[in-house]
């Protein structure tokens, strides 16, 4: 039994899992918008939130005084841990070309998505789950997106249930 065992293991080994994890949040820092399974995007995104919440505290602490950049610094190495050795993998355009030598994913996490989310309490990332099935194991696909910034989640309500008319209390069936 699996109680108060958090998370998904995806059949894979802690390290491999770690390493899937890191992967897939650089691609998504670099593209901003993936498409993967539905288990590995629900995985994801906690990994790559708190990855975020790092940055937008260093840009909040980033204030132009030492201590600020001191705890900016730190911030931004604990992001570093985060992501593993491949920190410094470059950011990539829509045509798979470099789009600039010292632009990194560390780098875009830092400078673009943390000032981004910089008044946004939580919830950066997106989950659209896709009505086709992925060819050769069928799994179900969905795409993993960062919210652009201004942008709120919005939740499809369902429909309210029409109310029945209330049944007079001497008839019965």
């Amino acid at each position: 039994m699996r109680h108060r065992r958090a998370g998904r293991k995806l059949g894979r080994n802690p390290t491999h899992r770690l390493a899937l994890y890191r992967n897939l949040s650089r691609a998504l820092i670099t593209h901003e918008k993936i498409t993967t399974t539905v288990p590995k995007a629900k995985s994801l995104r906690p990994f790559v939130e708190k990855l975020i919440t790092l940055a937008k505290k260093a840009a909040i602490a980033n204030d132009g005084t030492p201590e600020g950049k001191i705890k900016s610094l730190h911030y931004l190495r604990l992001a570093m841990a985060r992501l593993g050795p491949m920190h410094g993998t470059g950011v990539y355009d829509k045509a798979n070309e470099l789009l600039a030598d010292n632009n990194t994913v560390l780098k875009k996490l830092i400078n673009v998505l943390g000032p981004r989310f910089k008044e946004r309490p939580g919830g950066y990332t997106r989950i659209l789950k896709l009505h086709t099935r992925r060819l050769g194991d069928a799994g179900e696909q969905a795409i993993i997106e960062l919210l652009q910034e201004g942008e709120v989640k919005v939740r499809a309500k369902a429909p309210a249930a029409p109310s029945l008319p209330p049944l007079s209390g001497g008839t019965s069936v």
